[in-house]
């Protein structure tokens, strides 16, 4: 927990979210409206004697007690998927409708863009992209087990990725949950930490700015774009977010979020940031009992 020493000064009751982090995370799964409803699934999941807890923010999240949520019958046949609360999130505040054309531009293991896709009645189109080729497989795998034909997969680096193998030239809805050093998933990953640098934060840092920027430029006028991480160093978070403002076209923008959450950063270690940026969310482990989280919102504005 070394590492998180640097964080003291914005997090409010700091120990206690320290001992939130030492807990083991519970097992969450979300609902895939596109096999079976809420109403359905909970019958299934009664029907078989396990229990659960509906999040107060979403009914299609659930907490299941048993330790094994992937070997439930409702997980067998899709109704279920394995997805950490706070996971499910950033596809909500994208809040794709049905037909539009949405990017996921680093999708696998496929939990966001199957959400995407149900969150769109699996009506439009999902691009559900990852540059690492060793787990386009268990995008698909995914995308096939919870029905979601509107998922369509490529494997290319989101820094450049080009949109000359579609016949349309923007997207309407980009989610960027970028790669990054995963420290909010410390509950889960209890060795997260181990090879933690601030090195490492700085050079995948450089990684998401560049995802963001052409995630921003791929996405039309009026667009969304929301870009998160399950990391709180501001270098990851905030910094990207202020480098899409200085170099694209874009604002941030405000979005209600049923969870408790502190607001965005406007200065990390002398580093000023946009006072836009309060409008972004900072989810920690101590106020919701979940993993931590980063979430901000922007619309893609007139160049």
């Amino acid at each position: 927990m070394e590492p998180f020493e640097r964080y003291r000064s914005i997090i409010d009751d700091f120990d206690v979210f320290l001992a939130a982090c030492r807990r083991p995370l519970g097992n969450a799964v979300r609902i895939n409206t596109i096999k079976a409803s809420v109403e359905r699934t909970l019958a299934a999941l009664d029907e078989e004697g396990v229990g659960y807890e509906q999040a107060d923010w979403n009914p299609r999240v659930l907490t299941l007690e048993t330790d094994s949520p992937g070997s439930t019958w409702t997980s067998f046949h899709g109704f279920t998927h394995g997805q950490e609360e706070v996971s499910a999130v950033p596809a909500v505040v994208l809040d794709p409708q049905p037909g539009e054309r949405v990017w996921d531009s680093c999708a696998a293991p496929g939990g966001k863009a199957t959400q995407l896709a149900a969150l769109m009645d699996d009506r439009g189109t999902v691009v559900a992209n990852d540059n690492n080729l060793g787990r386009i497989s268990a995008l698909r795998f995914n995308a096939e087990r919870l029905g979601a034909t509107s998922l369509a997969v490529t494997n290319a680096d989101a820094r450049n990725y080009s949109l000359n193998r579609f016949d349309f030239d923007a997207f309407d809805r980009t989610l960027v949950d970028a790669p990054c050093s995963c420290e909010g998933t410390i509950r889960k990953n209890p060795d997260a930490l181990d090879n933690w640098s601030e090195g490492h934060i700085s050079s995948v840092a450089g990684i998401q700015k560049g995802i963001i920027r052409r995630a921003i430029q791929a996405t039309r006028e009026g667009g969304t774009v929301v870009y998160s991480t399950c990391t709180f160093a501001p270098e990851e978070n905030e910094a990207v977010v202020q480098h899409a403002l200085e170099t694209e076209s874009c604002r941030v923008v405000d979005f209600d979020l049923g969870l408790e959450h502190a607001p965005g950063l406007t200065e990390w270690d002398g580093e000023p940031y946009d006072d836009s940026l309060e409008k972004a969310a900072r989810i920690y482990p101590h106020q919701n009992d979940t993993g931590g989280f980063f979430v901000a919102k922007l619309e893609v504005t007139a160049e």
